[in-house]
């Protein structure tokens, strides 16, 4: 099967990319973190280093778009109450994927490992907040810009961790649960990595064909995923959660503390 002039995939190589892409949008529905099993699997694969990105954000785009509308039907997300985050998400994202080329980011990656163990730490010991009903929720709009500008700028630059990111501020920056935040966290997730895949796909940067085949059963496995996350609630993603920061931490430790070195 082929998909490029300079890039061919057999049919057991696709059959395991795609179930590669199922466990992570399994995993990424509940606790984020997909992208350390599809990055990997795409460069793994042959893919050009410069498409990888590209072909994961559309990836990652169908298992967030699904994962984010089932939060949505159960009426875990209201879009309403996070306009102005989902807009500055949307402009961030897009500033971020354009100006990645030209920004120098060695010394963040250094900081990477850090940031996202901090993230893991506050999760392991912090207290979290009781369920709360929609009556009690007191979303702030002026917490909304700045965070979904930063977010979004991070996931067009770069991406490892966002979803770490959005799930750890959200809880420090507003009266939610870890349910409601984790569909916060998917929601904004889908708009950055929307935004940032329409400038890779300008740039000619992403594989459609393997993309789709993939986003397809990232989709599954996200349906599949957030129907665990809302029916298990933290108790389910609380630790899957950890589990998945601390992965990170040790993929982004690696990658820019000991393989650069």
């Amino acid at each position: 099967m082929s998909f490029s002039a300079d890039f061919s995939i057999t049919l057991p190589l696709l059959f395991l990319l795609m179930a590669v892409a199922f466990t992570a949008g399994l995993v990424d529905a509940i606790a984020g973190g997909g992208g350390l099993l599809t990055i990997p699997a795409l460069m793994l694969s042959g893919l050009a280093p410069h498409l990888v990105l590209g072909t994961n954000k559309l990836c990652a785009t169908f298992g967030s778009a699904t994962a984010s509308l089932a939060f949505y039907r159960r009426g875990l997300f209201q879009p309403q109450r996070w306009r102005l985050a989902l807009l500055s998400t949307a402009i961030g994202a897009a500033l971020g994927a354009l100006l990645a080329r030209y920004m120098p980011a060695q010394w963040l990656n250094q900081f990477l490992p850090v940031v996202v163990f901090v993230c893991g730490l506050y999760m392991l010991f912090n207290k979290m907040p009781a369920r709360v009903t929609d009556s009690e929720l007191a979303i702030r709009q002026k917490r909304q810009l700045p965070q979904g500008l930063l977010l979004g700028f991070y996931d067009g630059v770069a991406g490892p961790g966002t979803g770490a990111f959005w799930t750890v501020s959200t809880l420090l920056l507003y009266p939610l649960d870890l349910l409601r935040t984790t569909a916060v966290a998917r929601s904004m997730n889908f708009v950055s990595n929307a935004m940032a895949l329409a400038m890779f796909a300008a740039g000619g940067q992403v594989m459609w064909t393997l993309g789709m085949a993939m986003g397809l059963a990232l989709m599954l496995g996200a349906v599949v995923g957030s129907r665990l996350a809302i029916k298990g609630g933290s108790r389910l993603i609380r630790p899957l959660f950890i589990l998945m920061v601390m992965a990170l931490t040790l993929k982004l430790a690696w990658q820019h503390w000991f393989a650069a070195a």
